[in-house]
Parts: structure tokens; C-alpha cells; sequence
């Protein structure tokens, strides 16, 4: 998901797009523990996805426009 898309989200829908990359990293997690990950770089984008939505939920909690 790009930051314009996170943007047009409102906070509460940000929480929940937040609470979904969180279970995503849990499950690729286990995935890597047990060596069933496919691609290591998938725990990678998702880690830098959830910094993209806790960037920009806060840009929102402080109204700094862009």
C-alpha cells in the first residue's frame, strides 16, 4: 500500500489496516521460525509497511498537511 492510499484513510481505518500488518508480521514470523517462508524479504515490506501507516496515522493525530 503506497502513502497516497494511506492518506486517504481515516484513523480509525489506519488502526485497522495496523492491527492486519501486525497479525501479517506474527504469521511470517512463525513462518520463519519453522523455515516454511518463501520469500525472506516479505517479512522486510511488511515491517516497512507498518512504519508507512504509523507515519502517517500520526501525520493525521497531529493534522500536519502534505
Amino acid at each position: 500500500m503506497t502513502v497516497k492510499e494511506l492518506r486517504e484513510l481515516t484513523i480509525a481505518e489506519l488502526d485497522a489496516r495496523i492491527a492486519e500488518l501486525h497479525q501479517k508480521q506474527f504469521d511470517l514470523q512463525q513462518k520463519a521460525a519453522v523455515g516454511t517462508l518463501e520469500t525472506p524479504n516479505e517479512l522486510h515490506n511488511v515491517r516497512k509497511d507498518i512504519a508507512r501507516a504509523e507515519t502517517v496515522k500520526r501525520e493525521k493525530e497531529l493534522q500536519i498537511a502534505r
